[in-house]
């Protein structure tokens, strides 16, 4: 089943962040992030057919602890200390992992981390994940508008792990 597509949100960045590696909890030379739980979201990016999307740059971005976003329509209130903005190359085994915090509500939405997905200068996929289990998502109109086979596949646990909170969201896209 292809990853369903989700709205971008009125987030997005609206100039990519000089520091948009893969660790969100780092922002430049400050100080690491202290707030929120530190988390990891990995998984794989694949076609239809199970094959690795060699070559995709997979984004998310997110709020910090406090339901802020670094964005002029949020006021650019988040935290300075919280990179809030991701971006990775797939691995040839189309894998990819972002080291954030488990994402948090904010006014009118349930805790999500929003994600795009790219190869060379076309967009593949833009969609959301969602924290299983959280008592929002039934207030969300947005998950909510999920049929169940959708949401299942974009609602993702996040679980005590080696390395702290994880969560693995596995992506497939029509390439």
């Amino acid at each position: 089943m292809l990853t369903p597509a989700q709205t971008e949100g009125p987030f997005y960045p609206v100039e990519i962040p000089k520091d948009s590696d893969y660790d969100l909890l780092r922002n430049g030379n400050r100080p690491p992030y202290g707030g929120g739980h530190p988390a990891w979201v990995d998984g794989t990016v694949t076609d239809i057919a199970g094959r690795p999307v060699v070559g995709a740059q997979i984004e998310i971005w997110q709020c910090d602890d406090h339901g802020h976003y670094h964005h002029p329509r949020d006021g650019d209130r988040a935290d300075a200390g919280f990179q809030g903005f991701g971006r990775v190359a797939v691995g040839a085994d189309g894998r990819y992992r972002f080291h954030t915090i488990r994402p948090v509500p904010y006014s009118g939405r349930t805790a999500h981390i929003h994600v795009k997905v790219k190869l060379d200068r076309r967009e593949l996929l833009t969609t959301q994940l969602y924290v299983a289990g959280d008592p929002g998502n039934a207030r969300d109109g947005i998950w909510r508008s999920l049929d169940e086979s959708a949401r299942a596949a974009v609602t993702m646990p996040f679980t005590a792990g080696p390395d702290g909170l994880q969560a693995h969201f596995p992506i497939v896209v029509g390439a």
